[in-house]
């Protein structure tokens, strides 16, 4: 009998053992967990922490909302974590100034981003530091400065093509999202590539496709459950790898076109991104501190052409989309419009400081669009102390521009699209609380390019075309999260003016 017991005990005992060892590996994980997490002595408060996953949130909500919830709780600097990231953030127009501003060098460095992390590697001009990024910032400053000469005949000639390809429509309902993107990634592929393409061509629309796609799959609840659980997430199968096989085809061609310069380096007069880069590469070859090489260059190339397209893009889009659902500010744009420069001639930059009211209807747009919500994110370079709080050297910061732009106390009537914000007296009224490029020393470097294009292709539309919603249609400010903040696809009418 006892023998026959004795198996059994074995095998009881075994079993025990095997509980008791994940216990025992539970609970240490629970522990390693608890003390990673655990916030710094004096860092900013924020809500209750759970074991693995950090902040809960409601993932119904967009983030940015989430964390303007949470700012009413808390004030205008709390913390959240996400799995393995935490973040510190900052809300209010003088809290994200004394950030990005007063303490613009201890706030200059980027994140590591985990999906970010793996597509740049660190390279570029959105993801790098230190060196690296004052290397390629100060050289991608210097050439766009010198390819704005010719930059506003760039914007003027392509809107001439999308007022072509819109006059197509002939005024029947269209979705404008891929014209508008077509014309405002034509002036960046002029820039960096050289040479514009045609809206027809199916390679074009297959990378702008693709890029639309990897944006908004980066922003997605799947692009935020890889970067908070990126050791795991890695290894599964979900929506989110279309990102890394998205990127690869962008890589590709970014690839053949740089290819393409360098066996026309010698012969070629181009004055665009990529043929400069290269010069400066032969300048600086043998020089181990330098980072001027090829992936730098393909990086910085898809970082120009990523934000060159999506951010001027999505603001046209919102800038139309305003129009027609308020046609007496169209009227009055159109009003301002021919009385400045009439139904001939086209825009000119010169031309935006005698149009006050556009000026308006533009920021406006921008406040509005809020294109941005939570900025990019920064790190800190060193310790330092943000309203009290002790902020460790490392610590993420993310910048809630929505706090901002829908301030109560900054902005007369906040919830409301009234170009009036920027208006007093007539004349255009800059306000100080107005940050759509966000600040400081990794404010975006292409903000005088990006305004010029808004202008420039606003006014040419408005110039020829009047935006009416369909009949039987019902236009809806509902958005969709990429890295950017976009419009819902939606369809508009434009009747020539002529």
């Amino acid at each position: 009998m006892e023998l026959q017991l004795w198996p059994v005990l074995v095998s009881l005992l075994e079993k025990l053992n095997r509980w008791m060892l994940l216990v025992i590996l539970v609970t240490f994980l629970l522990i390693i967990d608890f003390v990673r997490k655990r916030r710094p002595r004096n860092f900013p408060p924020g809500p209750q922490l759970f074991p693995f996953v950090g902040t809960i949130v409601d993932l119904r909500q967009p983030l940015h909302l989430e964390m303007q919830k949470l700012s009413a709780r808390y004030g205008n600097i709390f913390s959240v974590q996400f799995g393995s990231l935490t973040f510190v953030v900052v809300s209010g127009y003088q809290m994200v100034r004394e950030a990005l501003v007063h303490q613009a060098e201890i706030f200059a460095d980027r994140p590591n981003i985990p999906l970010l992390q793996e597509i740049f590697r660190g390279f570029g001009l959105i993801s790098s530091n230190g060196h690296i990024w004052r290397q390629q910032r100060k050289f991608a400053s210097a050439t766009l400065k010198s390819i704005a000469v010719s930059f506003e005949e760039k914007v003027q000639e392509e809107s001439r093509y999308l007022v072509e390809a819109i006059e197509e429509e002939k005024g029947q309902p269209f979705d404008p999202h891929y014209k508008i993107n077509s014309a405002v990634s034509n002036i960046i592929c002029s820039i960096t590539f050289g040479n514009r393409f045609d809206y027809h061509d199916n390679n074009f629309q297959e990378l702008l496709h693709l890029l639309a796609e990897t944006l908004l799959l980066i922003g997605s609840f799947w692009g935020q459950l890889y970067n908070a659980f990126p050791l795991i997430m890695r290894w599964l199968p979900g929506p989110f790898q279309k990102i890394f096989r998205h990127w690869e085809k962008l890589q590709h061609f970014v690839k053949g076109v740089i290819a393409k310069h360098k066996e026309e380096l010698d012969q070629s007069e181009s004055g665009d991104y990529i043929h400069c880069y290269l010069k400066e590469t032969e300048k600086f070859k043998g020089d181990t501190s330098s980072y001027f090489h090829e992936e730098n260059l393909l990086c910085s190339t898809l970082d120009l052409f990523l934000t060159g397209t999506e951010t001027t893009a999505t603001a046209i889009r919102w800038a139309l989309l305003y129009m027609a659902a308020y046609p007496h500010i169209q009227e009055k744009v159109q009003l301002e419009i021919d009385a400045m420069i009439g139904q001939c001639r086209q825009p000119t930059v010169e031309d935006k400081e005698h149009m006050p009211y556009t000026s308006a209807v533009l920021s406006e747009v921008l406040r509005m669009g809020n294109i941005v919500p939570l900025g990019v994110p920064r790190m800190s370079t060193s310790d330092t102390t943000l309203a009290g709080f002790h902020l460790p050297k490392g610590t993420m910061v993310m910048t809630s521009l929505t706090s901002i732009m829908f301030d109560e106390n900054v902005w007369e009537t906040p919830d409301t699209f009234n170009p009036e914000h920027f208006l007093e007296n007539g004349q255009y009224r800059r306000r100080e609380a107005f940050l759509p490029f966000s600040a400081g020393k990794r404010a975006c470097p292409g903000e005088q390019l990006a305004r010029t294009e808004l202008f420039i292709f606003f006014t040419t539309l408005l110039q020829k075309f009047t935006f009416q919603v369909p009949a039987c249609a019902k236009l809806s400010f509902a958005f969709t999260l990429s890295l950017t903040r976009c419009p819902k696809p939606f369809q508009l009418r434009a009747l020539p003016r002529c």
